[in-house]
Protein backbone atom coordinates (compact mmCIF):
# COMPACT_ATOMS: atom_id res chain seq x y z
CA UNK A 1 0.00 0.00 0.00
CA UNK A 2 2.88 2.66 0.97
CA UNK A 3 3.72 1.85 -2.49
CA UNK A 4 1.06 2.89 -4.41
CA UNK A 5 0.82 5.69 -2.29
CA UNK A 6 3.98 6.89 -2.98
CA UNK A 7 3.04 6.22 -7.09
CA UNK A 8 0.22 8.19 -6.50
CA UNK A 9 2.17 11.13 -4.95
CA UNK A 10 4.59 10.89 -7.93
CA UNK A 11 1.60 11.04 -10.16
CA UNK A 12 0.00 14.05 -8.98
CA UNK A 13 3.52 15.58 -8.91
CA UNK A 14 4.43 14.85 -12.32
CA UNK A 15 0.71 15.93 -13.18
CA UNK A 16 1.76 19.60 -10.98
CA UNK A 17 3.05 20.91 -14.84
CA UNK A 18 1.23 22.39 -17.39
CA UNK A 19 3.66 21.02 -20.27
CA UNK A 20 3.81 17.86 -18.62
CA UNK A 21 0.07 17.92 -18.51
CA UNK A 22 -0.09 18.91 -22.32
CA UNK A 23 2.00 15.96 -22.82
CA UNK A 24 -0.35 13.48 -21.43
CA UNK A 25 -2.72 15.42 -22.98
CA UNK A 26 -1.17 14.66 -26.27
CA UNK A 27 -0.81 11.32 -25.50
CA UNK A 28 -4.62 10.35 -25.54
CA UNK A 29 -4.19 11.04 -29.11
CA UNK A 30 -1.96 8.20 -30.13
CA UNK A 31 2.16 7.41 -29.35
CA UNK A 32 4.48 10.24 -30.10
CA UNK A 33 8.42 10.23 -30.74
CA UNK A 34 9.78 13.11 -28.40
CA UNK A 35 10.37 15.32 -31.49
CA UNK A 36 7.14 15.02 -32.50
CA UNK A 37 5.97 15.93 -28.71
CA UNK A 38 8.22 18.87 -28.77
CA UNK A 39 7.27 20.04 -31.87
CA UNK A 40 4.70 22.82 -30.45
CA UNK A 41 6.86 24.07 -27.10
CA UNK A 42 9.87 26.47 -27.59
CA UNK A 43 12.46 24.33 -25.55
CA UNK A 44 14.64 22.03 -26.40
CA UNK A 45 14.15 18.30 -27.07
CA UNK A 46 16.47 17.79 -23.97
CA UNK A 47 14.00 19.98 -22.12
CA UNK A 48 11.04 17.63 -23.11
CA UNK A 49 13.24 14.53 -22.61
CA UNK A 50 13.25 15.59 -18.79
CA UNK A 51 9.78 15.88 -18.31
CA UNK A 52 9.05 12.86 -19.98
CA UNK A 53 11.51 11.22 -17.62
CA UNK A 54 9.57 12.93 -14.44
CA UNK A 55 5.89 11.25 -16.20
CA UNK A 56 7.82 8.23 -16.70
CA UNK A 57 9.29 7.58 -13.36
CA UNK A 58 5.60 8.71 -12.28
CA UNK A 59 4.27 5.41 -14.02
CA UNK A 60 2.22 7.29 -16.56
CA UNK A 61 4.44 7.14 -19.56
CA UNK A 62 6.44 4.16 -21.04
CA UNK A 63 9.20 4.43 -24.33
CA UNK A 64 9.20 1.58 -26.47
CA UNK A 65 11.45 0.89 -29.25
CA UNK A 66 10.30 0.20 -32.83
CA UNK A 67 13.64 0.04 -34.86
CA UNK A 68 14.80 3.75 -34.83
CA UNK A 69 12.03 5.09 -33.25
CA UNK A 70 11.97 5.62 -29.33
CA UNK A 71 7.17 6.43 -29.26
CA UNK A 72 6.27 7.47 -26.05
CA UNK A 73 3.33 5.34 -25.36
CA UNK A 74 0.74 6.83 -22.35
CA UNK A 75 -0.10 4.37 -19.39
CA UNK A 76 -3.44 4.38 -19.56
CA UNK A 77 -3.90 1.86 -16.42
CA UNK A 78 -2.45 4.57 -14.12
CA UNK A 79 -4.42 7.40 -15.50
CA UNK A 80 -7.65 4.83 -14.44
CA UNK A 81 -5.81 4.43 -10.86
CA UNK A 82 -5.82 8.08 -10.38
CA UNK A 83 -9.04 8.50 -11.74
CA UNK A 84 -10.21 6.05 -9.08
CA UNK A 85 -8.95 7.71 -6.18
CA UNK A 86 -10.21 11.37 -7.05
CA UNK A 87 -13.56 9.61 -7.66
CA UNK A 88 -14.02 7.40 -4.42
CA UNK A 89 -12.93 11.31 -2.59
CA UNK A 90 -15.23 13.07 -4.92
CA UNK A 91 -18.54 10.62 -3.70
CA UNK A 92 -17.14 11.14 -0.40
CA UNK A 93 -17.48 14.87 -0.85
CA UNK A 94 -20.69 14.64 -2.39
CA UNK A 95 -22.32 12.40 0.63
CA UNK A 96 -20.91 14.64 2.85
CA UNK A 97 -22.71 17.54 1.27
CA UNK A 98 -25.94 15.70 0.42
CA UNK A 99 -26.23 14.93 4.45
CA UNK A 100 -25.69 19.00 4.36
CA UNK A 101 -28.34 19.87 2.13
CA UNK A 102 -30.87 17.25 3.88
CA UNK A 103 -30.21 18.38 7.04
CA UNK A 104 -30.30 22.17 5.99
CA UNK A 105 -33.52 21.32 4.24
CA UNK A 106 -35.11 19.69 7.50
CA UNK A 107 -34.16 22.71 9.73
CA UNK A 108 -36.04 24.67 6.85
CA UNK A 109 -38.86 22.63 6.84
CA UNK A 110 -38.89 22.65 11.00
CA UNK A 111 -39.18 26.63 10.62
CA UNK A 112 -41.85 26.96 8.17
CA UNK A 113 -44.09 24.73 9.98
CA UNK A 114 -44.05 26.17 13.74
CA UNK A 115 -44.99 29.42 14.61
CA UNK A 116 -42.41 32.35 14.73
CA UNK A 117 -40.74 32.19 17.93
CA UNK A 118 -41.54 34.48 20.73
CA UNK A 119 -38.75 37.49 20.72
CA UNK A 120 -36.56 37.15 23.41
CA UNK A 121 -37.10 37.90 27.00
CA UNK A 122 -35.38 41.20 27.56
CA UNK A 123 -34.59 40.43 31.37
CA UNK A 124 -36.61 41.77 33.77
CA UNK A 125 -38.62 44.76 33.05
CA UNK A 126 -37.63 48.46 34.22
CA UNK A 127 -38.85 50.01 37.30
CA UNK A 128 -41.73 52.51 36.46
CA UNK A 129 -40.23 56.39 36.16
CA UNK A 130 -39.65 58.32 39.58
CA UNK A 131 -41.97 61.53 39.71
CA UNK A 132 -40.42 64.67 41.53
CA UNK A 133 -44.18 65.80 42.41
CA UNK A 134 -44.76 63.54 46.07
CA UNK A 135 -48.09 65.36 46.17
CA UNK A 136 -50.93 62.33 46.16
CA UNK A 137 -53.65 61.99 43.44
CA UNK A 138 -56.14 63.82 46.03
CA UNK A 139 -54.37 66.27 46.62
CA UNK A 140 -53.48 67.43 43.14
CA UNK A 141 -56.71 67.45 42.22
CA UNK A 142 -58.54 70.82 42.94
Amino acid sequence: MMHDDDQLSKAFAALADPTRRDLIARLTIGDASVGELAAPYAMSLQAVSKHLRVLEDAGLVTRGREAQRRPVHLEARALGELTRWIDQHRRRAEARMSRLEDVLAGIAADERHEPPAAPLDPGPAAPPPRTTDRSTPEEAQP
